[in-house]
């Protein structure tokens, strides 16, 4: 038990940052992104012989997309905000990043659940669409059509008039 401790101590010290950054990117709210990432550590310790049978940090990342949809399922509490009714952004060379941030954030809020969870998983972790796929349960086929629709969804959103470069993990 305490080797069991141990290892699962040394893993969530890795991964947290992570776990967090990802949940971050899923629902756009630094506090319900640590709830999410506790809750996901919580369920995959809970389950950690059979995390470790595969690949531990892929099992806690799709534990946390998975915590994300029922979280939104119990609560439905998220209201989003029509593009006129947003706030101005702050126009200081100090908030640039954090408006940047804050505008992707949004973009990514207006997409389903599941083009979402692609999109991060793909462009913001970097996993390849195996691994998507994989840790979604989803064909690679799927992947890559759910990535295409979405990535398209974002630019409209964001206003771009071409194809811009992929964020990190290379070409959509």
């Amino acid at each position: 038990m305490a080797r069991r401790d141990e290892d699962f101590a040394a893993f969530m010290a890795e991964s947290s940052p992570a776990l967090l950054h990802t949940a971050w990117l899923l629902c756009g709210d630094a506090h319900r992104a640590e709830e999410l990432t506790q809750q996901a550590l919580v369920k995959t310790y809970v389950s950690w012989a059979r995390a470790l049978r595969t690949d531990p940090l892929a099992y806690a990342r799709r534990t946390l997309a998975n915590q994300r949809i029922d979280t939104w399922r119990r609560t439905r509490r998220e209201v989003l905000l029509a593009p006129e009714d947003m706030p101005a952004p702050v126009q200081s060379a100090d908030f640039a990043r954090a408006t940047d941030r804050d505008l992707l954030a949004r973009a990514l809020a207006t997409l389903p659940a599941r083009q979402r969870r692609i999109v991060v998983l793909r462009h913001f972790v970097g996993l390849s669409e195996a691994e998507v796929a994989d840790d979604l349960g989803v064909s690679v086929g799927t992947v890559k059509s759910t990535a295409s629709r979405a990535l398209s969804a974002l630019r409209a959103q964001l206003g771009e008039t071409s194809t811009a470069p992929a964020p990190r993990g290379g070409t959509p």
